[in-house]
């Protein structure tokens, strides 16, 4: 079994981000095609309530994800208390396997992230809509460095969390 995990986004003042939403939106399609049977939204209150994970349950819903197939984390404000977090809820799933949701300039250091707290990480990543270029490429520098932080930061586990 395999449980997709949507990493958090911001909420802004009136609402989702585009971002959260594009990300919940994909997870909601990767869902009824198939590709996991649970979905685990992650992030905590940014700078504006509520919860990011909360907004993407209303919003998992809304686009026909059952509520019983969806378990928000709704603590975590970065990429590795996303899947901290997250792992005591694929415990009780009774699954190391995850399907992460996140943008694609932000995938790798997700999956390392993952795979260093013991998970079976995958990436699926929404097409990205509405950013420059430039905008695009100034998130692709921001992560060059947060992934040879978290490379050389992060302990490795050798087995998945029991």
């Amino acid at each position: 079994m395999t449980v997709i995990l949507i990493l958090g986004a911001a909420v802004w003042a009136d609402g989702p981000s585009p971002t959260l939403r594009r990300r919940t939106l994909h997870a909601a399609a990767l869902y009824h095609a198939g590709r996991g049977s649970h979905i685990i939204p992650c992030g905590g209150i940014g700078r504006h309530p509520p919860a990011e994970a909360l907004v993407m349950r209303d919003l998992l819903i809304g686009a026909g994800v059952p509520d019983a197939r969806i378990t928000p984390e709704a603590h975590s404000t970065s990429t590795a208390e996303n899947i901290r977090h997250a792992l005591p809820l694929l415990r009780q799933l009774g699954t190391p396997a995850v399907l992460i949701v996140t943008d694609h300039y932000h995938a790798p250091r997700a999956r390392l992230t993952a795979r260093r707290m013991g998970l079976m990480a995958d990436s699926a990543s929404p097409p990205l809509k509405g950013s420059s270029p430039g905008q695009q490429l100034r998130s692709f520098l921001r992560e060059v460095p947060a992934l040879l932080v978290y490379w050389w930061r992060l302990p490795r586990h050798r087995h998945p969390p029991q």
